[in-house]
């Protein structure tokens, strides 16, 4: 039996008035792990140019520490 995957749509690409925005770091927390990895794009299911734009906005957001470059397991979030 094969199973079917449903391809994956880029979430930019099917809503034209959300823009990747660096200022934005609740859309961006979405595509980092716990860890503060960026998920990727065969994961998230985003296209390849807004792939690059989230990185960017991501390594901007961590370097005006709007997003941090990891997290503290130990911290408990409330």
């Amino acid at each position: 039996m094969v199973l079917l995957s449903k391809r994956k749509i880029c979430k930019f690409c099917e809503n034209p008035e959300e823009k990747v925005d660096y200022k934005n770091y609740k859309v961006l927390r979405r595509f980092v792990t716990e860890q503060g990895k960026i998920i990727p794009s065969r994961i998230t299911g985003t296209c390849a140019r807004h792939q690059r734009e989230l990185t960017k906005a991501i390594k901007r957001a961590r370097n005006i520490a709007l997003l941090p470059y990891s997290y503290d397991v130990t911290q408990s979030y409330k």
